[in-house]
């Protein structure tokens, strides 16, 4: 541990010194059994190569390698980890959303300056013993990442507080992206993000391609990082993550014409 309890600095200067938050010393992850931690690391891996499987889906994957596991578990784990399979739902009007799903504002919107749109969502990270959520933020022409956190719960509250950090660092876009979650189709979103003036937008249900930046964006911090370095406690995932994504924005990119995000966010 970084972070001495019995120390004559306070806990809030240590975390100050070594410039991480101090809420990542009680995120404890959470509880479940080694079995079930196993194939939510293989069920996520999987995700990423076919984001359109479900729980049936999902299941003839696992069947396929030997792991079988009945309906009702992996529903329920998929749930726990956030994923939420590409393919037309249900109107979400029964479930009392409606009134806060708001239309795709960048279909065909040509994106040419930094803090035009941003893009949010939330994604699940598997750690040695249990997991995590990282919530981040992705400035959509730049491709740099302007806010980021880790979590032990998919509470609303999360997604409001990254954007005011963000907002507070770098100033407000003028649209934000997300999917049709729960943490965004609910008022506190909703009414959050109108009261700072900015336009709220959400992907179609069903649709691959709308907030293709952000999810390619945990498609790579995944790959690149998470799974290569499965974090032991929240301090380390924190460290961790924070150093990834200082040199994902110093690394020139392929979707900006091999430009660094930070280059091209801070010019702009």
């Amino acid at each position: 541990m970084l972070v001495n309890h019995n120390h004559e600095l306070s806990l809030r200067k240590q975390c100050k010194l070594l410039e991480i938050n101090r809420s990542s010393l009680y995120i404890k992850p959470k509880g479940e059994s080694q079995e079930n931690l196993k194939l939510m690391r293989t069920m996520d891996k999987l995700f990423l190569q076919d984001p359109t499987l479900g729980v049936l889906g999902m299941q003839h994957e696992l069947d396929d390698l030997n792991l079988h596991y009945n309906e009702k578990r992996i529903r329920r784990l998929l749930r726990l980890m956030a994923i939420e399979p590409i393919y037309p739902k249900k109107n979400l009007s029964r479930l009392g959303k409606a009134k806060y799903i708001h239309p795709y504002l960048l279909r065909n919107l040509k994106i040419e300056r930094a803090n035009q749109v941003w893009a949010i969502d939330i994604s699940y990270i598997p750690m040695k013993s249990g997991f995590m959520y990282l919530t981040a933020i992705i400035d959509v022409y730049s491709r740099f990442i302007v806010g980021w956190n880790i979590s032990n719960t998919l509470d609303k509250e999360i997604q409001t507080t990254v954007l005011l950090e963000a907002i507070q660092q770098y100033g407000k876009p003028e649209i934000i992206n997300s999917d049709q979650g729960a943490q965004y189709t609910s008022e506190h979103w909703v009414s959050t993000v109108k009261s700072l003036g900015i336009m709220v937008s959400m992907d179609g249900k069903g649709r691959a391609t709308d907030n293709a930046f952000i999810e390619r964006w945990f498609r790579t911090v995944k790959q690149k990082y998470v799974y290569l370095n499965p974090a032991g406690n929240g301090i380390d995932l924190y460290l961790g993550i924070k150093a990834f994504i200082l040199k994902y924005n110093k690394r020139k990119h392929q979707g900006i014409n091999r430009r660094k995000p930070v280059d091209l966010y801070m010019a702009a």
